[in-house]
């Protein structure tokens, strides 16, 4: 499955399915959490929360890829990645591209 930001893909016909969608609700857990509350008082890097960030992202955009693959896509283009905070220390990440398939 090729995956890009862009609208096209270089050499392609293109043949539009639809969108497609993938989405996690991820957080760390508490002794993590003190960790990085007491981390504010020296500054730096929260490098749990960055861990669980990369994870909840290569989630998303597997639960998104299984989605276009079960329309029969070849490719989703126009990807973007979205993220809220559901509560304390939890955010939602959320991907969503258009699901392709080659001419």
């Amino acid at each position: 499955m090729i995956l890009v930001t862009t609208e096209t893909i270089n050499g392609k016909e293109l043949e539009m399915l639809g969108m497609v969608k993938g989405s996690t609700i991820q957080t760390v857990n508490a002794v993590k959490d003190i960790g990085a509350g007491l981390k504010t008082l020296v500054g730096g890097e929260l490098t749990k929360y960055n861990e669980m960030m990369n994870n909840a992202r290569a989630l998303a955009t597997k639960r998104m890829v299984e989605e276009a693959s079960q329309m029969g896509a070849d490719a989703i283009v126009c990807i973007r990645y979205a993220s809220a905070s559901v509560m304390q220390s939890a955010a939602e990440v959320m991907v969503y591209g258009t699901a392709v398939k080659f001419k």
